[in-house]
């Protein structure tokens, strides 16, 4: 079997006080070079403040194709959406 570079997942923070969000994937043999090889693809143009690469094979995502069992649940829980809450001016968006 031929040897794979592993597959990095690439997430940047635009600016202080923002989460980061995940921007795209890359080959890379270590997480130094996965470092390096996003800063250069995915920041060029100064679009960030941080950086995390994860191996891809370290996320577990849930399956599409069970997403009505997984997400149709919470339909039902209508106290969970803010529409009950009122927010008051001083406070701002949030």
């Amino acid at each position: 079997m031929a040897h794979e570079t592993p597959l990095w997942e690439v997430f940047i923070r635009p600016r202080n006080g923002l989460s980061h969000k995940h921007v795209g994937s890359l080959h890379a043999a270590d997480e130094v070079l996965a470092l390096q090889a996003a800063r250069d693809v995915y920041t060029r143009r100064g679009e960030g403040v941080s950086i995390w690469v994860v191996p891809s094979k370290a996320i577990t995502a849930s399956d599409p194709d069970r997403a009505a069992e997984d997400f149709e649940p919470t339909a039902d829980k209508i106290y969970r959406h803010p529409t009950f809450y009122e927010i008051p001016d001083e406070v701002g968006h949030m």
